[in-house]
């Protein structure tokens, strides 16, 4: 198993990446039920409390043999995911050696990010 991990998130999946020099693989995590709010809308019965702790708490748990992982994402799943591990997962939380803003790339602009991050392939990580 890689020891290079790249997890893209937001409130609805995590996208884990393994990154290896020529291969990656990848495992989606689907948030346990997400709801997409409109601005005066009536969507908060439908919410569990611990919908956000589960989806939290599953991404986590895939993540327990890697051992440097970079967080991305478009908006706060990615600090709340975070803030998650730094409350509930003390063992996770010294793998996680980096957090960015990422919009929505696609799969292969995500490895490509990750390799370059991880200075894989003999690249120079962009400054």
């Amino acid at each position: 198993m890689s020891k290079h991990t790249v997890v893209w998130i937001d409130h609805k999946e995590a996208r884990i990446f393994r990154i290896q020099p020529d291969t990656s693989t990848e495992v989606t995590v689907h948030a346990p039920h997400f709801v997409h709010r409109h601005p005066g809308g009536s969507d908060r019965a439908k919410d569990h409390p611990d919908d956000a702790r589960r989806f939290y708490q599953e991404v986590a748990g895939s993540l327990n043999d890697a051992e440097g992982i970079v967080i991305v994402g478009p908006a706060s799943a990615k600090l709340d995911f975070l803030k998650y591990v730094h409350k509930h997962d003390h063992l996770l939380e010294p793998k996680i050696i980096g957090i960015e803003t990422m919009d929505h790339p696609t799969d292969a602009q995500l490895v490509a990010y990750a390799k370059q991050y991880f200075n894989l392939g003999g690249r120079t990580p962009a400054v």
